[in-house]
């Protein structure tokens, strides 16, 4: 696999351990009859071509071949291939030694793409998806195992992973495993799921993008931002209040619900105006289109109050004219952008660009102007 430094360091730190471990390495007989209860459920009733991605040392790959699969199984570890092999001997399968996000097999050989605790430890987790989805046939899947573990935490969520394969089209359907003590051998209360996602054929997948919605809060001269915490991506960072749309949501309920859910206000429709409309990409080539709104308080209003302390670990209120660097890049570029009169705007990320606002990085916002309106009778 090509993974970056700090998921380097936890796979190099934690090899050792796979093989005894018995949620990696499946040792425990009612541990391992758990994962073949769920593998069925998750893969084809009839014997089909599986390929196990970054398998370890098998675990995974053995029990969908004692059901009949047809297994390649592919891990960038010398070692790990070695003791695969060795735990599949008896079957047919085949394992390689190889790179997880370009393994070395044919494009469209598959009806399913296993992959367990891997993803999150990719660079550019959407374009692996999507090479992913090439490697299938048509109507196949991928099965992706995941989660959000450790202090600090490790892992991607299934609302991010959610995110990334939504370009794929087709269908995402995530189940929750952490209850489960099955599966772990012991309580765990952290996130754990699995993600079955059946793409689109890639000749009918269109062009999508997240649409969310983000408030500006304004009192007086100040703005209200939230700092992220353990939502799996820019944890640490400030950011407006701000959400997803849900399916049939229009972008003004979508903002009054967020609005609700986050800080506990209740705001009316004429309360709202739009600040700006931005199009923006993050530095993993993920792209959104991002509604900003200004709401004003005043004073007599009731506070607003951390209603999501599981994904922000504070509120407070920052001067415009003299916000915090520790800020996400494009809410600040919205910020920036509506204080200086432009109501629409590019935010492009390149490839290595930090998702956090960096004073002396690249300016990536670009306003588009807006036509003027032509007079009547000229």
């Amino acid at each position: 696999m090509s993974i970056d430094a700090d998921a380097r360091q936890y796979w190099d730190a934690a090899a050792d351990h796979f093989d005894d471990e018995p949620d990696h390495g499946l040792r425990d007989p009612d541990v391992r009859s758990a994962w073949a209860t769920r593998l069925r459920s998750w893969l084809p009733a009839t014997p089909s071509d599986v390929l196990d991605l970054g398998c370890g040392t098998g675990s995974l790959a053995r029990l969908a071949a004692a059901d009949g699969h047809r297994v390649t199984a592919v891990d960038r570890s010398e070692r790990m291939v070695a003791l695969a092999r060795a735990k599949l001997s008896g079957t047919d399968a085949r394992v390689v030694v190889g790179d997880a996000s370009h393994p070395p097999v044919g494009g469209g050989d598959f009806d399913v793409v296993l992959v367990r605790h891997v993803l999150w430890a990719l660079p550019d987790p959407g374009a692996v998806l999507r090479r992913w989805a090439d490697l299938l046939r048509p109507g196949g899947r991928l099965v992706l195992v995941e989660g959000r573990w450790g202090t600090p935490p490790a892992g991607i969520s299934a609302g991010i992973l959610a995110e990334l394969a939504a370009p794929l089209g087709g269908s995402t359907q995530v189940e929750q495993l952490g209850h489960d003590t099955a599966l772990w051998g012991q309580e765990v209360c952290d996130e754990r799921y699995v993600a079955v996602v059946r793409p689109a054929p890639r000749a009918s997948r269109r062009h999508t993008e997240v649409v969310d919605v983000h408030l500006l809060l304004l009192r007086g001269e100040d703005v209200l931002l939230a700092r992220r915490d353990g939502t799996g991506y820019a944890d640490g960072l400030l950011h407006a209040p701000s959400g997803h749309l849900e399916d049939g949501e229009d972008v003004r309920a979508g903002m009054i619900r967020e609005a609700r859910e986050e800080i506990g206000l209740e705001l009316a429709a004429g309360e709202l105006d739009v600040a700006m409309v931005m199009q923006h990409r993050a530095p993993d080539g993920r792209a959104r289109i991002g509604w900003f709104f200004v709401a004003h308080h005043t004073t007599g209003d009731p506070e607003p109050v951390n209603r999501e302390p599981d994904k922000c670990s504070e509120l407070g209120w920052y001067p415009l004219d003299a916000l915090p660097d520790d800020m996400v890049a494009y809410c600040r570029a919205a910020i920036d952008g509506y204080r200086a009169g432009h109501r629409f705007l590019l935010h492009l990320h390149e490839s290595g660009d930090t998702i956090a606002y960096a004073p002396d990085g690249p300016a990536r916002a670009v306003p588009l102007p807006t036509a003027a309106v032509p007079v009547s009778g000229v």
